[in-house]
């Protein structure tokens, strides 16, 4: 069974579908993109892993190796206890906070000292909050953050912003981390040390990761399968070679040069 699994998924706005019949399967540490033009409903599938949207049909399973669990109908906070973290195309930080306090905060779903204890401070409150703040300063430090841990988050260079997000995301001790678009609006040196961070993080994480980026130099130099969308569906699958070769590929997305590189 693979760690996700979605089997026929769909989604209609009204009478518009955004999103028809679509199969996908990631295997357990695998790092996959999904490419397709803009309007291809990229964001639409995320949004339906992720419980932002319900499908109008089609399942969608999450394996983490205790069996098959159905995410459909569920809610984001519960997907994401799942093991299902996911960034955004537009940057979504706590600007008005911490380094720090952003990535804690993402942590707190796994608290159990209550509502009352973090009112009143009762009990194990201030264990774990000792806790979470040693684990918090220890995932900065592996992502060159942890001299930044005091600043706020709105004073970030636009990379350091994207990393940040990408280690709140991993604070939730995911499985399969969804990336939508990390290289947006990264000159080419930011995007090759991105490259090298997804790398990392995937390694050192051991990470399951579905990849959205519209930059094909990251795509094809990172991911082992691809899977392109066209209009909801999707029109090809396979190795970065293979879609590169795909004539059907080339003529809705990709273009000559690419086809022939």
């Amino acid at each position: 069974m693979p760690i996700l699994k979605v089997k026929s998924l769909s989604k209609s706005f009204g009478g518009l579908s955004a999103v028809s019949a679509v199969n996908l399967e990631l295997e357990a540490g695998e790092l996959v993109g999904l490419i397709g033009p803009n309007g291809a409903g990229k964001t639409t599938i995320f949004n339906l892993l992720t419980g932002v949207y319900r499908p109008t049909q089609g399942e969608i399973l999450l394996d983490r190796g205790k069996g098959p669990v159905s995410l459909v109908g569920k809610k984001p906070y519960t997907i994401c206890a799942e093991g299902v973290a996911r960034t955004f195309q537009n940057i979504r930080l706590f600007r008005a906070l911490s380094v720090l306090d952003n990535v804690r905060i993402a942590m707190h779903q796994n608290v159990k000292y209550g509502i009352p204890g973090g009112l009143f401070h009762l009990g194990s409150y201030k264990k774990e909050e000792e806790a979470l703040e040693q684990h918090a300063m220890e995932l900065l430090s592996m992502l060159g953050l942890a001299e930044k841990s005091g600043e706020l988050a709105a004073n970030l260079s636009y990379g350091e912003q994207r990393h940040l997000e990408i280690a709140r995301a991993l604070a939730t001790n995911p499985s399969l981390l969804l990336l939508d678009e990390p290289a947006a609006g990264m000159n080419p040196a930011e995007t090759a040390q991105l490259t090298s961070f997804i790398a990392q993080i995937r390694r050192d994480f051991g990470l399951t990761i579905l990849l959205i980026e519209h930059d094909m130099s990251l795509v094809m130099a990172i991911c082992e399968r691809i899977y392109v969308l066209d209009y909801g569906t999707v029109i090809a699958a396979g190795t970065p070679q293979e879609i590169k070769n795909n004539k059907r590929v080339i003529e809705a997305y990709l273009g000559e040069d690419m086809g022939n590189a």
